[in-house]
């Protein structure tokens, strides 16, 4: 008898013990089902203007979203683009530039910015020539405009290129605009002057060797859709017998 009764004690203690476990983990349940939460742009009945959040307080800027310098971030001074860089150009400044544009900007406009990039010769819609009077002429924050919002066909890159890289592009774009339409005008007096061609002598190459290279054209190149015709043809010009060894012997799937 004593040993029943300490067996149905014990029992008693740990089914009190579990529903002491269960009762808690119940009442979790139904607050984690019900979890109250704000959704944005969603009504909440809590704040009285039934808002699910309080607005901003007039002139609250995110941490590191001050963007002081308007004409850093945007290329504008009263709306207008300006022919100047928010920052000293260095040399620093231009072999950065020249990486982010053979990066991001040569498969459309190639690396001597003629607009005729790998892309484009491939049947992407014409991209810009930064040697055409008409873009030569724009204003240097143009261009970091271009790239910060797009024009016509070229997408967006803010989200490839920062706001730093996408100005050292610019002062590259323009550094190749020089190397192009420069004028003795522009050098320093007493520097010493060469023609492309003298340089190219100097080298070992020919005098015409800085002249546009130009690819040839392929000819006679069959498309896909011959080839196929053709390989068609060859089949059904085959004996019979042919065709079936030529099938028997094709390695099979799992064929080792």
């Amino acid at each position: 008898m004593p040993t029943h009764s300490t067996n149905s004690l014990l029992r008693w203690a740990m089914a009190a013990a579990a529903l002491a476990t269960l009762i808690p983990l119940a009442g979790c349940r139904q607050d984690m089902q019900n979890e109250p939460k704000m959704i944005p742009q969603r009504e909440s009945k809590f704040f009285a203007s039934g808002r699910s959040v309080r607005p901003q307080v007039l002139g609250t800027v995110a941490r590191g979203q001050l963007d002081a310098d308007t004409y850093f971030y945007t290329g504008l001074i009263d709306n207008k683009e300006q022919d100047a860089m928010p920052f000293p150009v260095t040399m620093t400044v231009l072999e950065r530039g020249q990486e982010r544009f053979d990066i991001y900007c040569t498969p459309c406009h190639s690396r001597v910015g003629n607009g005729r990039g790998m892309i484009v010769e491939r049947g992407y819609k014409p991209a810009g020539n930064f040697q055409a009077p008409i873009i030569r002429n724009k204003p240097l924050s143009h261009y970091f405009r271009v790239m910060t919002s797009g024009y016509g066909a070229m997408p967006d890159y803010s989200a490839q290129v920062t706001t730093q890289d996408r100005w050292a592009i610019a002062a590259y774009i323009r550094a190749l605009q020089l190397s192009q339409n420069a004028t003795l005008s522009d050098v320093p007096p007493g520097t010493n002057i060469q023609t492309m061609a003298e340089v190219s002598q100097q080298m070992g190459y020919s005098p015409n060797f800085p002249d546009e290279w130009t690819l040839p054209e392929l000819t006679n190149v069959p498309s896909a859709a011959d080839m196929k015709a053709a390989i068609d043809a060859g089949k059904k010009s085959m004996p019979a017998t042919t065709q079936s060894a030529s099938k028997n012997n094709s390695p099979r799937r799992g064929a080792r």
